[in-house]
């Protein structure tokens, strides 16, 4: 690591992700490939619900503002990181570190509580469908994705200024391709026991809070599929929150296995690849996923290339 014998740093450089130029190319073309996958994916599922009258309604809202934060959650990470993979030397002001932390934390935040707020919606939908439209309005559905969005830049700004405030003054290489919690912990020369507890009680709040709303939401709503008669009912049920599922289960495994361990561990090849899957391929997956298993998205790109 290179030894600075200033009292602040100026600039970080990450370790990054290749170990040589070989492997660096390789992963730049499928990553960049990821990523334009990602922007058509998430751009085309906006556009696709505004656009589309009968897709105005809550779980499309809902899936439509999930798209928008994958896409700048992406954007926060991944074109630095292709830039990484083909420079020799990988570096980030510090400036630069605490603005891609501040976005990748909030929106990170934002997408866990909008989760929890689609399963509240599908919880709704499902176990008092008489009352959806009087309980899923318009403006609740609105102040949910503002909610998420206010608490995740909120908790944010708490989180970079107390990591941020610290003292890197020994080393200012990061161990890994972007500007986390356990790599600059790792190498601040401060007291860092105050930013962990910040950081463990943010992860419990919201982390935890949403994925305890999400497990409960599921909960009441298997019991009351389960209590449908009729298969048909059941599957058609089951289908409605078969993707959301599947997203929640792909975004929280990934989450919790990275950040249960952590500030406590150190990154090592494992934690990266997980990271990588974590910041880069879950936004690309959501979109797809909702295309594959939502029929009126399909009937929709069914018919959008009918047209063309």
């Amino acid at each position: 690591m290179e030894v600075l014998n200033e009292t602040k740093v100026t600039e970080f450089i990450f370790t990054g992700l290749a170990d040589n130029p070989t492997e660096g190319s390789v992963l730049f073309a499928l990553f960049l490939l990821v990523y334009l996958i990602t922007i058509l994916g998430n751009s085309g599922m906006v556009v696709m619900v505004y656009n589309t009258p009968h897709l105005h309604s809550p779980m499309y809202y809902f899936l439509a503002s999930l798209s928008m934060v994958d896409l700048c959650y992406s954007s926060v990470i991944t074109p630095k990181m292709l830039t990484d993979l083909v420079s020799r030397i990988k570096h980030i002001s510090f400036t630069g570190c605490a603005l891609q932390f501040f976005f990748f934390a909030a929106l990170a935040v934002t997408e866990s509580l909008l989760l929890s707020s689609m399963s509240y919606d599908r919880y709704v939908a499902i176990c008092h469908p008489l009352h959806y439209p009087l309980i899923m309005t318009k403006k609740k559905c609105a102040g949910l994705c503002f909610a998420a969005s206010a608490f995740g830049f909120s908790q944010s700004s708490a989180q970079t200024g107390c990591i941020f405030s610290l003292r890197f003054c020994r080393f200012n290489q990061i161990d890994h391709f972007y500007c986390d919690v356990p790599p600059l912990l790792k190498i601040s020369c401060s007291k860092t026991f105050p930013c962990e507890l910040v950081t463990i009680v943010f992860f419990c709040c919201f982390g935890m809070g949403s994925l305890t709303t999400i497990l409960v939401s599921y909960t009441l709503i298997v019991s009351s599929i389960l209590r449908i008669k009729s298969a048909a009912g059941r599957s058609k049920a089951f289908s409605t929150c078969s993707s959301h599922f599947i997203c929640v289960c792909v975004f929280y495994w990934t989450a919790l296995f990275i950040y249960l361990r952590l500030p406590f561990s150190n990154v090592d090849k494992q934690d990266k690849v997980l990271s990588v899957f974590y910041t880069v391929v879950i936004p690309m997956l959501n979109p797809l996923i909702y295309s594959l298993r939502n029929q009126e998205v399909k009937r929709v790109l069914l018919h959008i290339h009918c047209k063309i």
